[in-house]
């Protein structure tokens, strides 16, 4: 599979591969750190020819920064499986938004995750599939897996797929759903994996947008004790996909799997990976994370997986801690809104289990709070774990942001993300686009310069992809996120600079929220607002406008949450709507949702610059409508009211 072949999707396998899942035979000094973080793959040399001491943290991040070419040359020639060796190592300019790396290589993936590993141990675990019920655990070993990815590869081209075709993956986490991605990459064709959660009009909407020739499903999933009817959402969802030609239903079995009719440096030096260790990243597969630390990092580096079906509180709060005991889990990586949901069950859940195994936790997809941090560490970790909480996005690829890998007895702070892995270079801007020097300073968060694991395109759309990432800041990357750099040097990230919203580690445009409520014939207009969620992280809060002859208010907004679940899914409904007479906008007609999020989290004191509205009166009018609101929820339920800042 040529590495050009994968250009077009946005997640790319190879991005994947090669920026954090492969590089298996680290060809560079090894760190010293008390977990080990940064310790060189097993059967591999200590030093290079050229150095006789161990490099430290600086030095290795500094040559990554200057030397790009010599950093990571090395690394992919010397741990990746070739078919075609590469000419040229790095050809990035960020001003024009190009992104090049190991050009005229070839590769294939599934070679890389399956075939290697295969030859030296077949019978290695390579996943281990914890059911929806607890103690039903499935263990796959890398030839099993490797057969039935074979097998679905030569089902996916009896039915005419191609390489460059696309094919949508909608199924349920498990051992199936990862051969399916694993057999279109090695028939070189482009997975786009859908999280199962997905409404049949949310389907449709990814399956028509990435224009899918096929689509890979279960008859049925289970989730949390309760049957998902899988095959029937894709039935009524392909109604509306010209494009699809076949619809293939895989089976699932109470043993081994078989089919029907139908990173890394990353991995190794942020969460200390090593030999027979047990991986636990509890992501779903149709999460950025569940590709990279469930699916590709660990089978490119020959780990042992844990594949998580079910939920964090079924058949109880201690499923998690259960599963670690049972499963001897030595890193256990999740997201911030399971830690805070479990934490309102108590200790008890927790140290009812043995957690001994565990030597790291890890925190993704949303900045993890102070509180969230300290239990984790404390009650979960015994506080003998290394807990790092780490940023990155899908855009990435990987961790960019971690206190691990580092200087031998650093320092790890509590809820900040801190360092930066080896060739990421992060800056602050300013409003007017100029860099931000010293410590103790916020700003947008960008990056410098490219590293091997990032998107290089949208999908059909280039121009999109640098008006979205390089034209806010020219000759920089725009994350979208807000930052603050301490006097250490050490970066806390603050939170989204735009309108996506995290809902319980679910990145979601408010857009599309307030799309699907717009389409209600009560609701001519709605901004839907992201604000603080002591559970979830985000929550989302809509204000509407109703047309005169609506009828009841309270059936109508009934509806719009039915509306939302619908078409997007249950997590995106809003937690709080409130009727208001109008929106404030500017003279040109934009809703000026700066000043709905400051009300909403007490910031109303300090609006800023209102001289663009088209009627300043609007300020006290949705102040008045607010409180009210405010007030109902005090007397009915006080504990979900927004926090204020």
């Amino acid at each position: 599979m040529a590495v050009r072949s994968l250009g077009c999707c946005v997640r790319r396998l190879l991005d994947i591969l090669q920026g954090r899942a492969g590089l298996r035979g680290w060809p560079l000094p090894v760190l010293n750190s008390p977990c080990r973080a940064a310790s060189r793959p097993p059967g591999s040399t200590l030093a290079t020819a050229d150095t006789a001491h161990p490099a430290s943290y600086h030095t290795l991040r500094e040559q990554a920064a200057r030397q790009p070419a010599a950093f990571w040359g090395p690394l992919a020639r010397d741990s990746l499986v070739w078919d075609t060796p590469y000419h040229t190592v790095w050809d990035c300019d960020f001003s024009s938004g190009k992104i090049g790396w190991f050009l005229g290589g070839q590769l294939n993936v599934s070679v890389n995750c399956l075939d290697q590993h295969v030859r030296k141990s077949p019978e290695s675990i390579a996943l281990i599939w914890e059911r929806d019920e607890p103690g039903t655990e499935v263990r796959i070993t890398y030839r099993e897996l490797l057969e039935t990815t074979c097998r679905l590869a030569n089902m996916l081209k009896r039915h005419g797929v191609c390489r460059g075709d696309r094919v949508a993956i909608y199924m349920s986490v498990s051992p199936m759903a990862v051969a399916a991605m694993l057999a279109c990459a090695r028939i070189g064709a482009v997975h786009t994996v859908i999280f199962a959660g997905f409404s049949a009009e949310s389907l449709a909407g990814r399956i028509n947008d990435a224009k899918c020739k096929v689509v890979i499903t279960f008859n049925q999933g289970l989730r949390g004790g309760r049957v998902v009817e899988l095959k029937k959402i894709v039935d009524e969802a392909v109604k509306h996909c010209p494009t699809i030609q076949h619809v293939l239903v895989a089976h699932r079995t109470d043993n081994k799997v078989h089919m029907g009719h139908l990173d890394v440096p990353l991995e190794q030096l942020v969460f200390d990976y090593q030999p027979g260790d047990v991986f636990g990243c509890v992501a779903d597969i149709g999460w950025i994370t569940g590709h990279s630390y469930v699916v590709y990092g660990p089978l490119c580096n020959g780990a042992t997986s844990v594949l998580f079906e079910s939920t964090p509180v079924y058949p109880d709060a201690g499923r998690y801690w259960e599963m670690v005991q049972r499963l001897k889990i030595n890193q256990f990586y999740g997201a911030p809104t399971a830690i805070r949901l479990l934490l309102k069950y108590g200790d008890a859940w927790v140290r009812k289990y043995d957690r001994s195994s565990l030597r790291t936790l890890g925190s993704v997809g949303e900045p993890i709070n102070h509180e969230a941090w300290e239990w984790l560490h404390n009650v979960v970790g015994d506080s003998r774990c290394t807990l790092v909480d780490t940023w990155w996005q899908t855009e990435t690829g990987g961790i960019c942001i971690a206190p691990r890998p580092s200087e031998e007895g650093a320092e790890i702070l509590p809820g900040m993300a801190m360092r930066p892995f080896f060739g990421i270079v992060p800056v602050l801007m300013d409003e007017k686009g100029n860099v931000v020097e010293g410590g103790n300073v916020s700003g947008a968060l960008c990056l410098s310069q490219a590293w091997p694991g990032m998107a290089r395109t949208i999908y059909r759309d280039h121009q999109r992809f640098v008006d979205a990432y390089f034209k806010a800041y020219p000759g920089y990357y725009f994350t979208g996120d807000g930052a603050h750099r301490t006097e250490g040097g050490y970066y806390q990230i603050t939170g989204r600079m735009d309108d996506v919203i995290n809902i319980s580690g679910h990145r979601l445009g408010t857009a599309e929220i307030e799309d699907a409520m717009a389409s209600h014939p009560a609701v001519p207009e709605t901004a839907v607002i992201g604000y603080p969620h002591n559970i979830k992280g985000e929550a989302a809060f809509a204000f509407i406008v109703l047309k005169e002859d609506a009828g009841d208010s309270e059936v109508v907004m009934s509806e719009l949450r039915s509306m939302v679940a619908t078409k997007i899914a249950k997590y995106a409904v809003p937690d709080q709507i409130l009727i208001v007479k109008r929106l404030p906008k500017t003279r040109s007609g934009k809703v000026m949702r700066r000043l709905l999020r400051k009300i909403i989290t007490g910031r109303a004191q300090d609006l800023g610059d209102t001289t663009t509205l088209e009627d300043p009166s609007i300020i006290a009018e949705i102040l008045s409508a607010y409180q009210k609101h405010i007030d109902k929820r005090a007397a009915d339920i006080p504990e979900h009211s927004p926090p204020s800042t």
